[in-house]
């Protein structure tokens, strides 16, 4: 019997809880020691420590060792594979590298799972689990497509409906100077119309926020799947519309928020140039 017929997204979150946990208690150790850049990617700024590698490499092998017929996505790339069960994982090994090189206790483990489609088996299909887990509290973000979203085992939910200019809004900045300063203007339009506006600096850790209840709306653009393919399934879990779209410097942007309020939320962030 195929891996296609035999995954059912209950029994794939326990793996991907395992794994997320022991990366997690990887990365941890290596943060009570010194933490240096191993390499750039995309800009001077936009960086790659050792230990984003080793956890990579630690949640690939605990996966493909259970799971050896999956396909496999994670951000270092080290060893992207394409497998045949119709099941593709995507892993942020440290969402919010920025933070954990420099102590900020604000970043996490993210491991989602696609299906692909079964007809062609070409591209992914829908998402059936994502896990981010919080790695300085241990506190554990959980859904299965259509099973709802935990926090450490029990069930959240977005928060209810609140005027815009109650909104507590979440953003994030793109390692590219030419959008940050698109991303800024646009921050700036936004900021005299809500709460307020926070940029923690975890794309994953932000979408689990809204789904929670402790944030509004979130908005972003330059994310990449591995960012936010856990994450995006836990909100909608909790009660979120989540769509990807088009930023105003022309990269995928992300809009979140409570759906009984993402109509005027993705109005107000593209009225405000957030969005192309």
């Amino acid at each position: 019997m195929s891996s296609l017929v035999t995954s059912r997204p209950a029994d794939l979150l326990v793996l991907a809880i395992s794994a997320a946990r022991e990366a997690a208690a990887l990365v941890r150790e290596a943060r009570t020691g010194v933490v240096e850049v191993a390499a750039t990617k995309s800009s001077s700024v936009d960086v790659v420590t050792d230990t984003d590698r080793a956890s990579e490499a630690l949640i690939r092998d605990r996966i493909l060792a259970s799971r050896p017929d999956d396909s496999f996505l994670g951000e270092e790339g080290g060893r992207s594979i394409d497998g045949s069960s119709g099941i593709r994982w995507v892993v942020d090994p440290i969402d919010g590298t920025v933070n954990f090189l420099y102590g900020i206790p604000h970043y996490a483990i993210s491991i989602a799972a696609e299906r692909f489609n079964e007809r062609d088996g070409q591209g992914p299909g829908e998402t059936i689990l994502g896990v981010v887990l919080d790695v300085a509290t241990g506190t554990e973000y959980a859904a299965t497509h259509g099973g709802g979203a935990t926090r450490d085992g029990r069930p959240i939910g977005v928060r209810g409906p609140a005027p815009v200019a109650e909104r507590l809004v979440l953003t994030g900045f793109s390692y590219s100077s030419e959008l940050r300063a698109v991303q800024a203007a646009a921050t700036a339009r936004l900021l005299p119309r809500v709460r307020d506006i926070r940029r923690l600096g975890s794309c994953a850790l932000d979408l689990c926020r809204v789904a929670e209840g402790g944030a509004d709306g979130y908005v972003e653009e330059g994310v990449a799947p591995w960012d936010h393919a856990a994450g995006v399934l836990i909100a909608r879990e909790a009660g979120a519309e989540v769509e990807l779209t088009r930023g105003a410097g022309g990269r995928d942007a992300l809009v979140a928020a409570p759906a009984h309020g993402f109509a005027e939320f993705r109005t107000l962030v593209s009225a405000c140039g957030f969005l192309g």
